[in-house]
């Protein structure tokens, strides 16, 4: 199948060596902003605090907060959903655990908010599988990449995530620009449609989505359920 409607990949995940480096340099990537910015907003490339949490507002919509729950967070960063989570639902039980390929951010989330139901580990993909997953923002910037290797780590990534989580799972993506806006987006962001994603989930991994793109910014979530029994 062809992505973005560019004559994108095939979606078929790249080979052993390219995906490692697309891993190292991502998460040098990173441990170099948390290096700079420490934990904060910029340090994970966001813009400020409000964004960051409007974004985590739209990608918890996948999760049943009536009932406690498991929830892995892909790309945690120094914790910040760990503590949006403390903040907006204090009486809520969460068994949460971040996962994130960079040593520097992962020992700040573990200084910060560490605790019996708030675990963070280094890896590339979840150790366990939880009711939910989440990933904010780690699909947006290449590091320079093709675009073709691009997808395919984008999609070794919801491979994972589908196969971690038992009801389902959230991403975000930055929209194309030449459909919201003529304002020009930085070389290094991945942009796309939701459309050959909202493909690869239903075709390839078996799953129904829902997509929200009304919150006022150049980007969209995908809400990915499992259509499995709880």
């Amino acid at each position: 199948m062809k992505l973005a409607g560019e004559g994108g990949s095939s979606g078929i995940e790249p080979d052993g060596n390219a995906l490692g480096r697309v891993y190292a340099d991502v998460e040098a990537y990173y441990s170099a902003r948390v290096a700079r910015y420490g934990a904060t907003p910029l340090g994970v490339d966001w813009s400020c605090q409000a964004t960051q949490m409007l974004r985590f507002v739209q990608l918890l919509k996948i999760c049943d907060f009536a009932a406690p729950f498991t929830l892995n967070d892909i790309g945690c960063g120094y914790g910040a959903l760990a503590a949006f989570l403390a903040m907006r639902y204090p009486n809520s039980k969460i068994d949460y655990l971040g996962v994130d390929l960079s040593h520097a951010m992962v020992s700040r989330a573990r200084r910060r908010f560490s605790g019996p139901d708030r675990r963070f580990v280094v890896r590339k993909a979840s150790p366990r599988i939880a009711d939910y997953s989440l990933a904010s923002g780690i699909m947006n910037v290449n590091c320079g990449h093709s675009r073709t290797t691009w997808e395919g780590y984008i999609a070794t990534i919801l491979r994972q995530m589908r196969r971690t989580s038992r009801r389902g799972f959230s991403v975000n993506f930055v929209v194309d620009a030449a459909r919201r806006s003529a304002e020009p987006l930085p070389d290094t962001l991945y942009r796309t449609s939701p459309q050959p994603w909202i493909r690869f989930c239903e075709r390839e991994l078996g799953c129904s989505v829902e997509t929200i793109d009304d919150y006022g910014m150049k980007e969209f979530t995908l809400l990915v359920k499992t259509n499995q029994a709880h």
